[in-house]
């Protein structure tokens, strides 16, 4: 069996940090999303994995390599244009062959794995197999409506949804995908529907079955689910402190501090990741915060936010909180005169002021 990662999407509600970064290297809990995909996968026994590339492709390359850290082998798909799920799945039919496989979207988070759902595919060998979760917003996601465990009907960001069950992200498939495929058209908004595909195997007597999740699952697609996301991972930390903390700082409950970082007359309570080489000093990060390394932050407060590497935030009167800030970006306070906001913002920025 094989693993794809689909990694190609251009990330437009995560706008401006996808700009200049793909949105399956965006870090939760200080670690890229796509990472957790490829863990997921090799968990569940799976070492030949392909990822499919858009163009972010030489960036996720150089973050990834050839999957030995892993201990799986990597190969990248390059796909023509972003065209829809069903049409990345078309593109790696070369490199899936005639073996069942595993379909992941790359910036999705699901805690529990997705072993069991593998290994009921290999025991059962029905034809499809989607991974379902209840959800409050199902207009967002694939909907799904069921009978027992088999799959009945599928609809893409329905209106008005039958159930509130969303497709997850991650489907297991055989061969006969690539028939389904071959039929399509493109929906309304131009894409190949993986929806559409499955929905051509039930209407054609294939075996599609369900398999729904208790646990907690994130599409990261948006700010407050990265956030989100990084709440989940943040609190299945456990306590760990490589770098320094001086006498008049006081560190409480699950926070990792990565080698050589310094804290300095600051409080930092977790859950909270920080990694390597940073200063903290005269600060307070609160809970549910990642700070990537090299980053500074002096006479300021943060708290539930993403801050990424080689950051700097100095001088900041208000807590800075559900925030992301990309990387090398500079928040800070000056006294001079006259007292005015000096703003240096991408395309699609947010900023809320006092």
């Amino acid at each position: 069996m094989k693993g794809l990662i689909l990694s190609g999407g251009r990330g437009t509600r995560l706008r401006p940090i996808t700009h200049t970064s793909a949105k399956q290297l965006v870090p939760v809990a200080n670690k890229p999303l796509l990472y957790y995909g490829i863990e997921c996968i090799r968990d569940a026994g799976i070492t030949d994995i392909g990822i499919v590339v858009g163009h972010t492709a030489e960036e996720i390359k150089a973050a990834v390599g050839d999957g030995s850290r892993w201990g799986v082998k990597v190969t990248y798909i390059p796909q023509s244009a972003p065209l829809g799920l069903a049409h990345a799945v078309k593109t790696a039919q070369p490199f899936l062959g005639e073996e069942p496989f595993v379909m992941y979207l790359g910036d999705n988070l699901v805690k529990d794995g997705i072993a069991p759902l593998v290994q009921e595919f290999i025991t059962e060998k029905p034809n499809a197999e989607i991974l379902l979760a209840h959800v409050q917003n199902p207009q967002d996601f694939g909907v799904a409506e069921l009978e027992g465990e088999r799959v009945v009907r599928l609809q893409e960001k329905p209106k008005q949804p039958r159930t509130d069950l969303a497709l997850v992200g991650v489907y297991m498939f055989d061969p006969h995908i690539f028939t389904a495929i071959d039929t399509l058209k493109p929906s309304a908004r131009g894409e190949y529907e993986i929806t559409d595909a499955i929905q051509y195997l039930i209407e054609n007597g294939c075996d599609v079955r369900s398999h729904i999740i208790r646990g907690w699952w994130k599409d990261t697609g948006k700010l407050e689910d990265m956030l989100e996301a990084n709440r989940f991972v943040l609190d299945t930390l456990e306590r760990n402190i490589q770098g320094t903390i001086d006498a008049a700082s006081q560190v409480h409950g699950r926070v990792v501090i990565g080698a050589g970082t310094q804290i300095i007359r600051s409080e930092v309570r977790g859950p909270v990741i920080i990694g390597e080489g940073c200063h903290i000093e005269d600060a307070y990060i609160g809970p549910f915060t990642s700070v990537h390394d090299q980053t500074r932050i002096v006479h300021s407060e943060v708290e539930h936010s993403i801050i990424l590497e080689q950051c700097s935030i100095e001088n900041i009167e208000a807590r800075i909180s559900d925030s992301l800030l990309g990387r090398n970006v500079e928040v800070r306070r000056e006294d001079r005169r006259p007292r005015v906001y000096r703003l240096m913002l991408g395309d699609n920025s947010q900023v809320s002021v006092l």
